[in-house]
Order: structure tokens, then C-alpha cells, then sequence
């Protein structure tokens, strides 16, 4: 019966739908992300030296979470040859679960080894970090692994497990961040990394975040059971960017990237804002593969958070259709028009 019970406590705790960031605006991050900055440059030498500079002087769970959060976001870099180097062995090497099993011991010292000695890693070691420093701190703080999707994410060849990211337990609710991605801006041509906080990605609002993250474990979506999806309708989904974690609390619809559609019909536009905005701030831009604008939506109405809009496509042809919010792309899908 007491295992049971156990056993029950920990489902409740995992359904933490509505945990997001807002379930602290009473707290003021300032003196947590000051404490973060001072340290900047810290060695990682000596974790829980480190994980103690940047919590003993606060108070909140949320505070000493939000220090350590902040400082591996803005110190460690992502090391995007590292990222392909690792992605093109375990490809490799799917189908043979021996040497598959070897690459990932392997790679699993090279990749602690660059992040103590250099601060570069990938999605694996900035949770790791995040994590064990949370230990340290007394957070109870979990890796998690599953897929992400970004703009140059093939989701046709999407079969492996890509990303991780945290779920960190404050005030007995459940929250998910994702330092990888909030830490900056790795880029895929040059592979250089530029520093750029995000955070957006921080207790991000599970709804919104089921959009680009797909857990393995079922238990880390923080979702109802209705509003988890399935595999394929995560592979369908639009493309969010960083900014959408800036701007949204939610995106309702389209929920699909590609659309087929009718000339002079209507695709319509459902999202739920972090804070209210005017139309004109509201745009929409179309690449034709000839050709490349901006213009607003047909109709468009935002009651208090709430922005939905419609647009009519006239011209059969197939369209990226890229949605602006005051010049911030949000999101990205495609739309073919034909009779």
C-alpha cells in the first residue's frame, strides 16, 4: 500500500500542465542572474564549488535553479562539429548494436573531456552540467532524452534520438528548460557559436514546448494524455524558431507545416502571446522560389493575449509562408496552392 501510494504521489507530480514560468512572477531573477554573471569564466574544475558561488547566497528553489541555468547558458558553447562528428558516427553505426554501444563510450569521454577543458559541448553536456550542479544545490533535476526539431532538422531521416534537455522539480511541480538551445546560436555553415541568451526556454510552458521537443520517457511531456502526440504528428509540425519561446505561450494552429490548399482560400492562424501587441506589428513573409515579401494577413484579431488571423492565398503556386511578430520570426510552413 505505501509503494502504491508512492507510486501515486509521483504521477501526480508529473502533471504539471500549467507549469510554466509564470508561476513565479513574484520572484525577481535579477539578483540570481547577477550572481551568474559575476562568476563568468568560473573552471569547472571544481563542480561543487561552483554550484555552491552560485546558490548559497539565495533563498528560493527557482532562484538557485535560475543561477546555475543562467551560467551554463552563458558559458558554455555549443560545438556544433562536435554535434555532426556524433550524429554522422551514430548513424553509422545504427544497425550494430555492439559497435553503436562502443562510439557511445567513446564519445561519451571525448564530449566531458572538451566540456571541462574547453566549455564546449552539445545538448548532452549542457544538461549534464545543469544537472549536476543542480545535485549539488539539493534540486532535484533530470536529463532528458528525445528529439528535437529546428529549420534544418530532416525529419525524413529523423529515426534517432538528437537532443536533451532538463526537467528541474521546484515547489513540487515539474518544469521543462532547454539550455542548449537558450545558450545562443550555432552556425550551420560556419559552425561557429555566438553567445545569445533565450529565455524563453526557461520553465517554458509544456504545451508550447511539445511543438519542436518529443520525449522517449512518456512522463517528461508534463501533458495530459489527450494532448500528447503521436510520433508522426510531431515529425508534421510547423518549425519554430527561438523567438517563438520569446513571444508565444502557445501555438494553436496551423498544426501542420505543409497545407494544401484551393486558390482564394483561406489558412488560418491561431497563437496565444505573452503580452499583447498591435496588428501592424503582425506580419507575414512568402518565398515563391522566385521571389520574396512581406505583407499583413487578410484579417487579422487580437482580444487581450489572443492573435488569430486569416489569409487568403490567390495565386496557385507553392509558397514558405514565414509568420513576423515586430520583426522577430516566429515560425515557418508551407503552403501549396493548386486547383
Amino acid at each position: 500500500m505505501r509503494r502504491l501510494f508512492s507510486i501515486l504521489l509521483l504521477f501526480l507530480s508529473l502533471k504539471s500542465v500549467d507549469a510554466q514560468i509564470v508561476d513565479f512572477n513574484h520572484l525577481n531573477f535579477k539578483k540570481a542572474d547577477s550572481i551568474a554573471l559575476a562568476l563568468k569564466g568560473e573552471s569547472l574544475t571544481n563542480l561543487p564549488e561552483l554550484s555552491y558561488k552560485l546558490t548559497n547566497q539565495l533563498t528560493t528553489e527557482a532562484e538557485r535553479f535560475r543561477a546555475i541555468y543562467r551560467w551554463v547558458c552563458d558559458n558554455i558553447a555549443n560545438d556544433y562539429t562536435l554535434y555532426l562528428k556524433n550524429d554522422r558516427q551514430r548513424r553509422r553505426f545504427k544497425d550494430d548494436s555492439l559497435k553503436f554501444s562502443a562510439w557511445n563510450t567513446k564519445f561519451r569521454s571525448e564530449l566531458f573531456g572538451t566540456l571541462l577543458k574547453k566549455k564546449r559541448t552539445i545538448c548532452t553536456g549542457y544538461a549534464y552540467l545543469v544537472k549536476t550542479l543542480s545535485d549539488f544545490a539539493d534540486l532535484e533535476c533530470e536529463i532528458v532524452q528525445g528529439f528535437g526539431r529546428v529549420s534544418t532538422t530532416n525529419v525524413e531521416t529523423l529515426d534517432l534520438p538528437n537532443h536533451s534537455w532538463n526537467a528541474v522539480k521546484l515547489k513540487n511541480k515539474w518544469y521543462l528548460c532547454d539550455p542548449t538551445w537558450a545558450s545562443g546560436i550555432p552556425n550551420p555553415t560556419t559552425n561557429r557559436f555566438r553567445f545569445q541568451y533565450n529565455d524563453g526556454f526557461f520553465l517554458a510552458n509544456p504545451k508550447l514546448f511539445a511543438v519542436n521537443h518529443f520525449p522517449i520517457d512518456r512522463r517528461w511531456w508534463l501533458l495530459d494524455d489527450e494532448d500528447i502526440p503521436s510520433f508522426e504528428t510531431f515529425l508534421k509540425s510547423p518549425v519554430l524558431y527561438g523567438n517563438a519561446y520569446k513571444n508565444l505561450e502557445n501555438h494553436y494552429e496551423p498544426q501542420q507545416m505543409h497545407h494544401t490548399i484551393k486558390p482564394y482560400k483561406t489558412l488560418a492562424f491561431n497563437y496565444l502571446l505573452k503580452k499583447t501587441i498591435q496588428p501592424e506589428q503582425v506580419k507575414l513573409g512568402f518565398d515563391n522560389g522566385f521571389s520574396e515579401w512581406k505583407e499583413q494577413p487578410t484579417s487579422i484579431s487580437i482580444k487581450d493575449k489572443s492573435l488569430e488571423f486569416e489569409h487568403q492565398f490567390n495565386q496557385t503556386g507553392f509558397y514558405d509562408v514565414h509568420l513576423y511578430i515586430d520583426n522577430d520570426l516566429i515560425s515557418t510552413y508551407t503552403v501549396e496552392v493548386k486547383k
